[in-house]
């Protein structure tokens, strides 16, 4: 009974987000989704769920790449580059760390997505 209504509540708050909220919202997400695969290191499981939050980190570093590609982004040219930097760099620690599965490969991606984020917050 109580599921659908945080889901409606869910869906709403969602609704009333701004573009950047959003954004601090999904590199969050997708921070803890990597943190999760740390603290579950050991689980049988562990390379499925490695997968799909490393190809979670990369469509969301994918669509921001895409993004700041486009000719009419309103973010000044220097910041778009420092961004498409790390996102570059990020892509390169996301295939060493699903290649090379070690925990500690994924605390650069991890505080990237959560700095970004606070950033995006104003935090």
């Amino acid at each position: 009974m109580y599921a659908s209504q945080l889901d409606t509540y869910r869906k709403a708050q969602q609704a009333n987000l701004s573009g950047r909220e959003i954004e601090a919202a999904v590199l969050t997400k997708a921070a803890l989704v990597l943190k999760n695969c740390q603290e579950h290191w050991n689980d049988a499981d562990l390379l499925d769920k490695l997968g799909d939050a490393i190809r979670y980190n990369q469509k969301i570093w994918s669509i921001f790449q895409a993004d700041l590609a486009r000719a009419d982004h309103p973010l000044p040219r220097k910041i778009r580059e420092d961004i498409m930097s790390l996102s570059v760099f990020l892509d390169r620690r996301m295939i060493d760390a699903l290649a090379y599965p070690e925990t500690q490969k994924l605390n650069v991606i991890i505080n990237a997505n959560l700095s970004l984020a606070a950033g995006l917050r104003g935090k």
